[in-house]
């Protein structure tokens, strides 16, 4: 996959996940962003930064834009999809709560997993997200089941910033996040996708 230009988050879009985090259901879509030096491709090493001791797995729907758009409506927003990828949204959470906002926690290189490939002509409606870590299902949960769909929020982010061809959007993680530790593998599977797979490792200077 190319770089994107920007990686744009959402947060809290599914219901489950907030409550297990302890927090609200936002009343718009919560943004962040994520540096493009994060991305790595499919079974490249996720290292776990020595600044933080609780990293953890957060498996995304990912969207791929073919084109511009700006202040577009869901429907221009959902006819500029390319395709969809598998994206881990790692996370440092104990610099998420510490640092009061999420740039750091969510910027390390490797923090951005995507892959394996960019699929095109799914419809966002039947896609379905699975994590696993070890083998071991962690996470699973439907598009269907977002708290703002993939054209509402593409529409919505597409009014703060112009979205390029190539950006990619991370939708956002169900419930059933948890630590990553060195040795670890993690997969995240996104229906007619495939499976994104990242081995765990510590730094190394």
């Amino acid at each position: 996959m190319e770089r994107p230009s920007k990686i744009v988050c959402v947060g809290r879009n599914y219901a489950d996940h907030a409550k297990e985090l302890g927090n609200e259901v936002p009343k718009a879509p919560l943004l962040f962003l994520k540096a493009p030096s994060a991305l790595i491709g499919n079974d490249e090493a996720i290292v776990l930064p020595p600044e933080s001791v609780q990293v953890e797995y957060e498996a995304e729907i990912g969207v791929v834009l073919a084109r511009q758009i700006h202040h577009a409506g869901p429907d221009e927003a959902e006819a500029a999809i390319r395709g969809f990828v598998c994206v881990n949204d790692v996370t440092a959470r104990d610099l998420q709560r510490s640092d009061g906002q999420w740039t750091r926690a969510k910027g390390f290189d490797t923090f951005c997993p995507v892959g394996p490939r960019i699929a095109e002509g799914l419809s966002w409606q039947d896609l379905a997200v699975v994590g696993r870590v070890n083998g071991k299902e962690r996470q699973r949960a439907t598009a269907a089941e977002m708290v703002f769909s993939i054209p509402v929020l593409l529409s919505y982010i597409s009014g703060v910033m112009t979205l390029l061809p190539g950006d990619l959007i991370a939708t956002g993680t169900p419930a059933g996040v948890g630590p990553l530790a060195p040795g670890d593998v993690v997969e995240v599977e996104v229906s007619g996708v495939g499976v994104l797979r990242n081995p765990v490792r510590s730094f190394e200077p």
